[in-house]
This record gives structure tokens, sequence and C-alpha cells, in this order.
């Protein structure tokens, strides 16, 4: 680094996605003016990529980028890029002259979780288990008050290997989360396989995905931010190559990782249970809704909420508050799984 004083005008610049492993004397004051880590971009940051990109294509007049900002929360900009580009390709399938609102909201769920596997046939009774364990995640999410809003809900197949999933879109940007809404964030991830207990009397392989998340979000409370009363603010866990997927390492004696197991198998426990109750007092709802859903295969966050708040109007024998004639809800084709209410 040294050499460069007599010359003007020379600017080096680096970049790396492993900072810590770096030599300290490259790093150290002096060599490097400045360092600008590069993060993920935040709801304003997604919006102006988005409309960046979307100068490349045609687009309808009225598109809502801050709506599709929402919806691709956590993205990067790589990943914004190739939700227009998909927007783009759908729009060119259906022969139409410019992408609209619809093609940037679908070619974002293409990004997270693949096409749609169009020729994968469902079982009647794998079909009827998925949709009730896709409701049961969007049903203790709507019946808890410290989570996102429910966006979208299909049990359609997908390349990534899903067989349905559940769309929350965060409403503005979230910096922090308190104790109270992670454990709600796992009550919800819970919600799946609980929905299945609950209706079947057993459990399926679909849940593996979201035992794999709340597990990783329990163990982070514990053992990095502190929410443990068995632990305190200690931290016994420590974050490496956070720019290439945050590898974790615990740093603690073993007798300490197996108490740290059982907490984190407690914390789940206790959510799931909580998921079980929820969905045991609402079984009518969750039950009118699977079938809904079983029908229609995919329904938005506002078909949901307006069954939802319908049936709760009906419970309190309120007047129902969406005045559109009330559509009858099929049968599922089992007779077993037409369970008595």
């Amino acid at each position: 680094m040294d050499g460069f004083e007599e010359n003007t005008g020379v600017i080096i610049l680096a970049a790396t996605n492993r900072p810590e492993s770096l030599d300290p004397a490259l790093t150290r004051p002096g060599r490097f003016d400045r360092q600008v880590p590069v993060a993920l971009p935040d709801l304003q940051g997604r919006e102006e990529i988005l409309k960046v990109h979307a100068q490349k294509i045609r687009t309808a007049p009225a598109i809502d980028y801050n709506k599709v900002a929402r919806m691709a929360s956590g993205a990067s900009g790589a990943e914004l890029a190739n939700i227009i580009n998909e927007a783009a390709l759908r729009a060119v399938r259906d022969h139409r002259p410019y992408a609209t609102q619809e093609d940037m909201e679908a070619s974002i769920e293409v990004v997270i979780a693949g096409y749609e596997k169009k020729h994968a046939i469902l079982t009647d009774k794998e079909k009827c288990v998925v949709s009730y364990h896709e409701i049961g995640h969007a049903l203790v999410a709507a019946l808890q008050s410290h989570t996102a809003p429910v966006q979208k809900i299909t049990i359609i197949p997908r390349t990534s290997g899903a067989l349905g999933y559940t769309m929350q879109v965060e409403e503005g940007n979230h910096y922090l989360q308190t104790k109270e809404e992670l454990e709600a964030q796992i009550a919800t991830l819970t919600g799946g396989r609980a929905a299945e207990e609950v209706v079947f009397g057993t459990s399926s392989s679909g849940a593996s995905n979201d035992i794999e998340k709340a597990t990783r979000l329990a163990r982070a409370m514990i053992t990095r931010f502190g929410m443990s009363d068995e632990f305190g603010m200690v931290a016994m866990e420590n974050v490496q190559n956070q720019y290439l997927g945050g590898d974790t390492t615990l740093a603690c004696s073993p007798e300490t990782q197996a108490r740290i197991d059982r907490a984190v198998s407690e914390l789940i426990g206790r959510q799931h249970k909580k998921a079980i109750t929820l969905l045991t007092e609402n079984r009518k709802k969750l039950d009118d809704l699977a079938k809904h859903l079983y029908d229609k295969e995919t329904i938005t966050g506002e078909e949901f909420m307006e069954i939802l708040n319908r049936e709760m109007a009906e419970e309190k024998g309120e007047p129902s508050p969406a005045e559109e004639p009330k559509e009858e809800i099929k049968e599922l084709p089992h007779p077993e799984l037409n369970l008595e209410k």
C-alpha cells in the first residue's frame, strides 16, 4: 500500500464478502481510508432498486413498487433484478405488451419458492392435509397480536419442493423484534404441524422446513438475544461469515450446550402447545378455511380475513362484515376427512 504518495488521482478499491479472513495489517487505520459495509436493502432501498431495473422493461402505468418491495422483504439487489426479469418473462408468455402488478407479485413467488409444478398431482388426501397445514399457519398468525398480516396462501406445489406455502408481509420496516414477537413467529411456524395433529391425530413430513426455522429462531433467542430466564444476558454463540450465510459456533461447555438444547426444545414445545390450543378453540374456522383453500387452491389474504371475520361475527351474533353472498364450501372428497364439527 506504500508508494502512492507522489501519484495524484489514484484510487484503490477492494471488495470482499469474507472481511473476517483479511490480514489485520490490511484493515488497520491508514491503509484504506473508508470501509463501506453493504447490507441488504431496506424497504426504501428495495423500492428504488426495483424502479431502476423496471426502467429496462415495459411496465403498466400504475405499478405499486412499495407493495412489491414489502412483499420482497429480505431480498438482495440481485434477487430484486431477478424479480423484474421474471415479471417480464411472465408478460411475454401471456402475450402481453407490458408487465403488470400481478406479474410483479407472481415473480416474487417464483424467486422465493420456485415455479409452479403444474404436472405434480397430489392425492386427494395429501391435498387435504396440505390445506389444513397451510391454514394452520395462517390461522395461528391471525389469532395472535404480534405477527405480520397474511398476504397469500396456496397449496400448489413448487419446484423448490414446497407443497404449499403461506406468505406474510410486514407493514413497513422493522429493525427490532421483541421477545413476544419472536415467540409468536415460532408459534406460527408450528401452526402447520399443530393443525395436522388437531385434525388427523398424526403428523407428516411436510413440516420439516418449519421445524428447521423454528429451531434456528429459538436457539438464537437463547444463545444470542439473551431472551432466556435460565441463561440471562449471556452470549453463548458467535456468528461467523455473516456475509456468507452466517455460520454460528457455540462458545460454552458441553454441559451448557446440553442445557441450551433442552431450553430450545422447551421453548418450541410451549409455542407448539399454544398453537394447538388456538386451533382447537377455533376448530370450525380451521375446517371452513381449509375446505375453502382445498377448493380454490390459492386464496389472497383478503379472502382469508373476510372468511375469518365472518366466522367471528357469526360466533358473536353480529352481522357479517362483507356483504357478498356466502359461497357454499364443498365437502372434502374423503368421508373420513369430513370430520364432525
